[in-house]
């Protein structure tokens, strides 16, 4: 494979959204993710994750744009009826479409599809993603990591609110007098969904442990990272919105490092204590699994 640059990584999430565009139009059902995958020639493991840092939008997100983009070319024509228009872009029922479409256009399709230079203009708009910003050069290592134990707790929601899944962990630990022997704070997010976004979703916090293997029970159950090669990046300030973060950390320096990602989920080292530590001043190392590319 040629190298992994910029430019290469870019005309694969174009052939997705081309694949994506072909199946809105004709009406076909949506490709499952080992189909886009391979467009792409990305492991499923992590092409949501790539899908979404190169493009600005979630797969899921590109679906909607293409489906309203589709719904205005068909409201342009003036036979065009807006109930047939709303089944054959993909929505289950027209008053679905109806709120898609005020929501993004801030009209109904009947109102807009009087107004020849407002329809031209939203779909203007809708023909390209949003534009992601190039960010300044990462200062980033590539380090290796040996495999470790850590008791773990799962979270689901909005990661502003991890402290309070935290603090239920920490009062395991406390429960069983584990807190002198806890080795580090560590974050474990999970985005594979196609509609997933950053800092929302299923998100493990775990804790290390010093002298062995730490009992888990029905609040906690043990998972493992490291292992292999990792690239880090020691972020400084608070830590909400780090998955948006690593995203530009993906599209920012994956492109043109001479690394591939490879299957294993990407955590986070968090070095200080938020109720102890001013959040400008908060420390966290962000871990991406890579490999050779």
């Amino acid at each position: 494979m040629k190298a992994n640059t910029r430019e290469d990584y870019l005309q694969r999430i174009d052939r997705v959204v081309a694949v994506l565009q072909v199946a809105v139009e004709q009406g076909d059902e949506l490709p499952e993710l080992a189909r886009l995958a391979s467009v792409a020639h990305l492991s499923p493991f992590h092409f949501h994750r790539i899908y979404r840092a190169l493009s600005g939008e979630t797969v899921g997100q590109t679906v909607s744009r293409l489906r309203l983009l589709r719904a205005l070319q068909r409201l342009a024509e003036p036979v065009e009826r807006v109930t047939e228009t709303a089944l054959a872009v993909g929505y289950e029922t027209p008053q679905a479409f109806a709120r898609a479409f005020r929501q993004a256009f801030d009209a109904s399709p009947s109102e807009l599809r009087g107004q020849a230079e407002r329809l031209r203009e939203a779909m203007q708009r809708l023909r390209l993603p949003p534009v992601v910003a190039t960010e300044p050069a990462l200062q980033v290592e590539v380090v290796s990591v040996e495999p470790f134990r850590l008791v773990a707790t799962r979270y689901v929601g909005d990661h502003r609110d991890l402290d309070q899944a935290y603090g239920r962990l920490f009062e395991w630990a406390a429960d069983h007098a584990l807190l002198e022997r806890m080795a580090g704070i560590y974050g474990v997010p999970h985005d594979s969904d196609h509609d997933a976004v950053p800092d929302h979703g299923a998100f493990d916090c775990a804790l290390a442990f010093d002298d062995g293997d730490v009992v888990t029970d029905d609040r906690t159950y043990p998972i493992h990272l490291g292992g292999g090669l990792w690239a880090r990046w020691r972020h400084t300030g608070p830590y909400d919105h780090l998955g948006a973060l690593t995203d530009r950390l993906i599209a920012g320096w994956l492109p043109g490092s001479g690394y591939v990602l490879r299957d294993a989920s990407p955590f986070r080292h968090f070095l200080d204590d938020p109720e102890e530590v001013p959040a400008a001043l908060l420390r966290a190392d962000v871990y991406l699994p890579v490999a050779p590319g």
